[in-house]
């Protein structure tokens, strides 16, 4: 079990950047895929980035992929989400999600391939 706490959401003004964080619980680092989530108002859960376990290699959600960047620090357990040229589409509550095995039943930006959640934090984008 990994226990998942999800900061830095806020309203935005469009075209601004935001960096969320996601700190995991434990001393030791973490092997897990780390995953970047949102749930926009009215639409199901959908993945946006994870982290490769060992490799570290990044995938993005086609949908985000040039605005968003997600990186990790293992040695403090924290991934981060940097939201660039942030959109009125964007705003969301985005959470945190961790699976610890290598080998994942759904795909790596299907919500089912994830067992460990966070309580999600919420972005708004407004003028």
């Amino acid at each position: 079990q990994v226990h998942l706490t999800e900061s830095g959401g806020g309203s935005v003004q469009p075209g601004g950047s935001l960096t969320l964080s996601c700190e995991a619980s434990g001393s030791t680092p973490i092997e897990a895929w780390m995953a970047w989530f949102r749930q926009r108002p009215g639409k199901e859960r959908e993945g946006v980035a994870t982290l490769h376990p060992v490799t570290m290699a990044p995938y993005y959600a086609p949908s985000v992929e040039g605005r968003f960047n997600i990186s990790r620090d293992s040695a403090k357990n924290m991934v981060y989400l940097q939201i660039n040229e942030l959109r009125h589409e964007d705003t969301a509550v985005y959470y945190c999600a961790a699976e610890r095995r290598r080998y994942l039943d759904w795909s790596i930006l299907d919500s089912r391939s994830y067992n460990n959640w966070g309580q999600g934090t919420q972005v708004t984008v407004s003028s």
